[in-house]
C-alpha cells in the first residue's frame, strides 16, 4: 500500500483576504473553484503546489462545522490534511478496525472515492484518503478529482514547488502522532529534532506540542522553495512574515525549506 500527501486544507473567515495572502506570498495561481462544497455551507478555491494542492474553505451559511472550527482555534486555521491511497476499501477497513468514525464518504464513480474520517476520533485535524479510480489515476502527480479536471496549466513553480511535511500539534503530541500511524499503518519514528513523525510516500507528518495556546490541530506545513527572496518579499508586502524561514497565510505557518 502507498499513500501520499496531495492536498492541504485550511479554513477561513476571509476567502479574499486569504486568495490575495497564497497568491503574493507563495507565488502561486488559483485553478479551481468546487461548487460541490457549497452542499457544507462553503465556498473553496484550490492552488497547485507542483503538483499537490492547497486549499481554502469558507463559511457561507450559519452552523457548519468549518465555522464551529474556526470558532473552536480562535481564528483561522489548518483544517484538514489530505492524502491519495491505492486502496481506499483497505483504509475504510481500518478506520472500523480502530473504531474511526467516518465523517463522510466520497464517491464520484468512475473519477474518485475516498473517506473523511471524523476528527473527534482523528485527534488535530480531519484525516482524508482518496483513491482516483479514473484511467492514469495511481500516477504520481496524474489526476486529483478534487482540483478539477484542468489544473495543470495554473501550475507555477517559480516561488516554491511543493509540499513536503504537515505539522500537527497537541498537547500531547506523542499520543496523537500514535493515533495516525495507526490509521495510516505507518510505524512511527522521529525526525532530526526528535518529534515523533511518520513518513508517506512524498512528505512528512510530524506532531508538536501546542505552543500558542490554540490547542490541537494542523499547525503548519512545509514548502520546497526555488525563490526565497520572492516569497519574503511577498509576505512582507502582505504582513505574513515571521522570519527569514517562516511565513504565515491563512492561519497556517509555513516553513521555507
Amino acid at each position: 500500500m502507498w499513500i501520499r500527501l496531495r492536498q492541504i486544507a485550511v479554513v477561513t473567515s476571509d476567502l479574499h483576504k486569504s486568495a490575495t495572502d497564497i497568491g503574493t506570498v507563495l507565488g502561486v495561481e488559483a485553478c479551481f473553484t468546487d461548487p460541490g462544497v457549497k452542499q457544507f455551507g462553503l465556498k473553496n478555491m484550490l492552488w497547485p503546489i507542483g503538483t499537490q494542492f492547497l486549499e481554502v474553505v469558507t463559511p457561507i451559511a450559519e452552523g457548519t462545522a468549518g465555522g464551529r472550527y474556526i470558532e473552536r482555534r480562535g481564528g483561522d486555521s489548518g483544517y484538514m490534511v489530505i492524502t491519495q491511497v491505492d486502496d481506499v476499501a483497505r483504509r475504510r477497513e481500518r478506520a472500523a478496525e480502530l473504531g474511526i468514525r467516518i465523517a463522510f464518504d466520497l464517491s464520484h464513480p468512475g473519477d474518485h472515492d475516498g473517506i473523511q474520517l471524523h476528527p473527534g476520533d482523528t485527534g488535530g485535524s480531519f484525516f482524508e484518503m482518496d483513491q482516483m479510480t479514473m484511467e492514469g489515476g495511481d500516477a504520481e502527480g496524474g489526476p486529483w478529482y478534487p482540483a478539477g479536471r484542468n489544473w495543470e496549466p495554473y501550475v507555477r513553480t517559480d516561488a516554491v514547488e511543493g509540499i513536503t511535511a504537515a505539522e500537527l500539534q497537541s498537547p500531547e503530541p506523542e499520543a496523537l502522532a500514535k493515533r495516525w500511524a495507526d490509521m495510516a499503518e505507518i510505524d512511527l519514528g522521529s525526525d532530526a529534532d526528535g518529534n515523533p513523525a511518520f513518513e508517506l510516500d512524498n512528505a512528512t507528518l510530524r506532531f508538536v506540542e501546542a505552543t500558542d495556546g490554540r490547542g490541537e490541530g494542523l499547525g503548519g506545513i512545509d514548502v520546497k522553495v526555488a525563490d526565497r527572496d520572492a516569497v519574503l518579499a511577498g509576505a512582507k508586502a502582505r504582513d505574513c512574515y515571521v522570519s527569514d524561514d517562516e511565513v504565515a497565510v491563512a492561519g497556517l505557518r509555513v516553513y521555507l525549506t
